[in-house]
């Protein structure tokens, strides 16, 4: 691990936002934990590939369709010809957060001080001096690119029979986390690319539109995820450059304390949260392999001032 400042002297500056780390890679910077994705860790990150099997973890950009959680409006596709040649264009419609999705830095500030990463303000995104400040195009030049882990916890609690529901907010513990790495045999690297497959995926497949238009209709919407601590900030901050899982939320959601993981790790970090993302396959190669580590190419939508993005994300192992 570099000479990270320690958890336990966050915030950076102590006038600032609970466990912020603001001005640690400059006051200007628009990367965040992405800076932790150097030349080094990257081209480390390639010994992975040894097969060349490629797995997609896109979810269809239409999967939710109809009935999309959080009121987020729906994919929508026009397909059109263009006579007298025979040619078609289409035009897509749609809420970058519906399917799978990294969150960037406009997305979800300290909900106190009403600030996002680095400081910057509503006022500095939506106001007459406004910019492209903190938008997600910052991250397409060199992508989210690394070694990624998948923490297959599904596997696990199904194996070990501990409950556990995707559509209540139960809370994944740290606890948990690591003995399932542990049973995986597999051991983190800093920089690593963290992806959690909850079941979220497994049980939304089970279910029928109606009970979808139920789930969808509760208000705010409740999900299962990793758990609200300091211990889970810690671990996050000491060893990943971006986190991920398969669930609407990645933490459960509601919050259940005074403080969320959306607030510190996008607002006080610059820590790409990923979602929704389809890991079901992955699950069924990690286990043939016998590893559940792979290089992982994520190239973001080069959109200037954009909220978040299609992941657009492979495993390659």
């Amino acid at each position: 691990m570099p000479n990270l400042p320690k958890f336990s002297d966050l915030p950076l500056n102590k006038e600032d936002p609970f466990k912020s780390a603001w001005g640690l890679y400059g006051k200007d910077d628009q990367l965040g934990f992405l800076n932790r994705l150097t030349d080094d860790v990257v081209l480390e990150a390639v010994k992975e590939i040894k097969t060349g099997t490629r797995v997609s973890l896109n979810w269809p950009l239409d999967a939710q369709s109809s009935i999309p959680f959080f009121n987020r409006q729906a994919f929508h596709k026009h397909v059109y010809a263009k006579p007298p040649r025979c040619v078609n264009d289409d035009v897509w419609t749609f809420n970058t957060q519906s399917s799978s999705q990294w969150d960037g830095f406009r997305h979800f500030g300290y909900q106190k001080e009403k600030q996002f990463y680095n400081g910057i303000t509503m006022e500095d995104i939506h106001g007459e001096e406004s910019s492209n400040v903190n938008g997600i195009g910052a991250w397409s030049e060199k992508g989210i690119v690394g070694r990624g882990v998948l923490v297959d916890y599904h596997a696990w609690r199904t194996a070990n029979n501990i409950p556990y529901s995707p559509f209540e907010t139960d809370s994944i513990p740290l606890s948990h986390l690591k003995a399932t790495l542990a049973s995986q045999g597999t051991e983190l690297k800093f920089g690593d690319i963290l992806i959690i497959r909850s079941g979220y995926m497994a049980a939304y497949n089970t279910l029928f539109n109606d009970q979808l238009s139920a789930l969808a209709a509760v208000n705010p919407p409740h999900f299962g995820g990793v758990e609200q601590s300091e211990e889970m900030l810690e671990w996050i901050w000491e060893n990943f450059a971006a986190v991920a899982g398969d669930q609407p939320s990645f933490e459960c959601w509601p919050g259940k304390g005074e403080w969320l993981l959306h607030e510190v790790l996008l607002a006080g970090w610059g820590c790409p949260i990923g979602e929704l993302f389809d890991l079901e396959r992955l699950s069924v190669v990690c286990k043939e392999k016998g590893r559940w580590s792979f290089f992982v190419s994520s190239e973001v939508c080069n959109v200037p001032g954009g909220v978040a993005s299609p992941p657009n994300i492979l495993a390659i192992f």
